[in-house]
């Protein structure tokens, strides 16, 4: 008994990621299915919203109905409008060669957060106006491994520390040459002037890559 038990345990939780791994609703005489292409989907990835239209069987709930008999050449009949806050876009669906009634959304979510996948347009003679909500968006940092891109960026900024000393070191040097006599001094002065030059671009440089 306690064995069947430990077995239950680790079977429901696989039960659980496909059921809110995709989100599935109805309009008409059609299911509508839809989930991310590739989980976990984090921000500042290329990825893609998967959509699965087929009829509903007669007879069975929402909750029973499967992914059967696809229908396909809706690419010119559908579209999806994705919303994020204030922020949307329309974007295309590609079908699936493989698979009729599959098709692809595909998009790079930037920013973490909840998503609203508006399925606008038509199936036939059914008008379709649906919005469905696929599962969360998390922040790209939670996948990064071994450092995340702020601690690249503070190395940037203590590389610049380390520049702003030796253009210090360069003036120091500069003046130097400026008060000494030798008949070199106006040839070594511009060599420095040179040098603290370029030293100084590449500090601006480097500070509008950072912004």
């Amino acid at each position: 008994m306690k064995n069947q038990f430990l077995i239950l345990l680790l079977i429901i939780p696989g039960f659980f990621g496909i059921a809110f791994g995709h989100t599935v609703d109805s309009v008409g005489d059609y299911r509508l299915e839809i989930g991310w292409m590739n989980e976990p989907v984090v921000s500042g990835e290329t990825n893609g919203i998967e959509l699965y239209v087929s009829p509903l069987e007669p007879g069975l709930s929402l909750e029973e109905q499967e992914f059967k008999n696809g229908v396909s050449g809706l690419e010119k009949y559908l579209k999806m409008q994705l919303v994020l806050k204030d922020e949307k876009i329309t974007l295309p669906l590609s079908p699936d060669h493989n698979i009729p009634g599959k098709y692809y959304a595909f998009v790079n979510p930037t920013v973490s957060g909840y998503y609203q996948a508006n399925i606008l347009g038509n199936i036939g003679d059914t008008t379709v106006s649906l919005s469905m909500h696929p599962p969360k968006v998390d922040e790209r940092a939670y996948i990064e491994f071994p450092e995340s891109s702020d601690l690249t960026l503070n190395q940037l900024i203590d590389g610049h520390t380390a520049v702003v000393g030796e253009v210090n070191d360069l003036k120091e040097s500069v003046a130097k040459i400026e008060n000494s006599n030798s008949e070199n001094s106006v040839g070594y002065l511009g060599i420095g002037l040179g040098i603290a030059g370029i030293v100084i671009a590449s500090i601006s440089l480097g500070k509008s890559q950072k912004k």
